[in-house]
Parts: structure tokens; sequence; C-alpha cells
């Protein structure tokens, strides 16, 4: 079931090469990010320091103070959905688990990657 919050946070990190997340609350363990969503993550955690160990990722259908990208909806594709990242002329697939935080597949989704033990 989706969550009521309007902005999440998950953790992802590296294993074997790709970036993966665990998620206890809805029952997700080394849940991949795939097909352009990889090569997403790998441009934005460039300025991460450590972020093969895990960084933090703040996201919300809503726009909220220090996100640092906004994914379009384009279509829905293979049971997921691919997003457009304008800032960094990119497009990358999001899996069915993205429903695990939606109702539904959101029109824009705004995020922010933040290393690990920072508050701001």
């Amino acid at each position: 079931m989706p969550s009521n919050n309007s902005i999440q946070m998950i953790h992802p990190y590296s294993h074997e090469g790709m970036w993966v997340f665990d998620d206890a609350a809805v029952g997700l363990v080394k849940e991949p990010f795939v097909s352009g969503a990889d090569r997403i993550i790998d441009r934005l955690v460039e300025q991460v320091p450590d972020a093969h160990n895990g960084f933090i990722l703040i996201f919300s259908e809503l726009p909220f103070p220090g996100h640092q990208v906004s994914l379009e909806w384009l279509r829905e594709e293979c049971g997921g959905n691919v997003y457009r990242c304008n800032e960094l002329d990119m497009v990358g697939w999001l899996c069915p688990a993205l429903l695990q935080y939606f109702n539904e597949a959101p029109k824009q989704i705004h995020a922010e990657v933040r290393a690990r033990g920072t508050n701001s």
C-alpha cells in the first residue's frame, strides 16, 4: 500500500555493479534500477561522496525545496513507466515497484540526492 507521506525517502547503494535499494516497509530487497534509471542515478551521484556505499534519495510527486531534478512521465511500458529527466537530458524506466510509493504513476517526480549522514 502506498505511503500517505507526500515526500518519500529510500537509500540506494551499489550491489554487484547495479544501483539497488531495500525497503522492508514495502517488502523490497535489492530492488534494482535498470533501463536508463541506473544511468540517471550515475549522473545524479557524481558529486555525492561514497555514493556506491549508499546515499539518500528523496522524492515526491510535488516540488519541494532543494529538489535537484524533475522527471516527467512519458508513457507506460512493460508494466513500468518511462520518465524523462530534462535537467540531464536522459530517459529512464521505473519498474512497477514505483506503485509501492504512489497510487498511480505520477505525471512528475521531483528528486534530490544527498550523502548519507547529511541533514541539508
